[in-house]
């Protein structure tokens, strides 16, 4: 069991491969109020490469507030831009940071979650992808930045992504104060009306559906996997 941020395992093989993610997450519709408490932050997070950066571009367009500092540009591996703040990243150390955040959305790696504080009213948009397609979409970005690729084999690096996926799974399920949509980032490709209409109705928020809906780009999709690995941890909406 997961009860704090000290407990959550940094295994040394999912670090290695930060921006990959850990598996396919369907998408069960549970309670929840139907209005935003106050002061509500919307944290988008997931495995990095699983779809973050589009579903920020998608809060943007259709009328939430982003918190970003523009220090990372877009380039080829995220021609739209990546929507993140360097600062999050120091959120062990410096929680309250996410204060900023309140009545915003903001990127946070699902490695970070456990460091948020306990005084504020969380909405998590969790994103899933295919194991394959995280692995193959982390080789390709690092080879296109001239960068090595781990050597790590490749059934470790999802084995340690699925063992943090039931870890953070378990520790979100005990948080009174955070609701969580997972969203399979192929689906929302597949139908994105329906998923951000989904989206709008787990946040209370009226936004722009259409401007949402205008943000998919389907070339961008290039790593695609011929099978949906399913993770142990068995989804849910809270």
């Amino acid at each position: 069991m997961v009860d704090d941020a000290s407990h959550v395992d940094h295994n040394e093989a999912g670090l290695e491969r930060a921006e990959a993610h850990f598996g396919y997450c369907q998408l069960e519709v549970g309670k929840l109020p139907s209005k935003s408490p106050p002061h509500m932050i919307t944290v988008i997070s997931g495995i990095p490469r699983s779809g973050t950066s589009l579903m920020m571009q998608m809060m943007a367009a259709g009328g939430m507030p982003v918190v970003t500092d523009g220090l990372r540009s877009a380039d080829t591996n995220n021609p739209r831009g990546y929507y993140e703040l360097e600062s999050v990243k120091a959120l062990a150390r410096n929680p309250e940071l996410v204060r900023d955040a309140e009545g915003k959305a903001v990127k946070i790696i699902s490695w970070l979650l456990p460091n948020l504080p306990k005084e504020h009213h969380y909405r998590i948009i969790f994103m899933c992808r295919p194991l394959e397609e995280i692995v193959a979409s982390q080789n390709h970005m690092l080879e296109r930045l001239g960068k090595e690729v781990p050597k790590t084999p490749t059934a470790e690096v999802i084995a340690a992504f699925e063992k943090h996926l039931g870890q953070i799974r378990s520790w979100l399920g005990q948080q009174p104060n955070i609701g969580v949509l997972y969203v399979d980032y192929p689906a929302v490709l597949k139908a994105p009306e329906e998923h951000a209409s989904k989206i709008c109705t787990f946040l209370g928020k009226e936004l722009d559906i259409s401007a949402m809906v205008g943000q998919i780009e389907h070339s961008l999709h290039r790593e695609k996997s011929a099978s949906r690995s399913v993770s142990g941890a068995s989804p849910t909406h809270r």
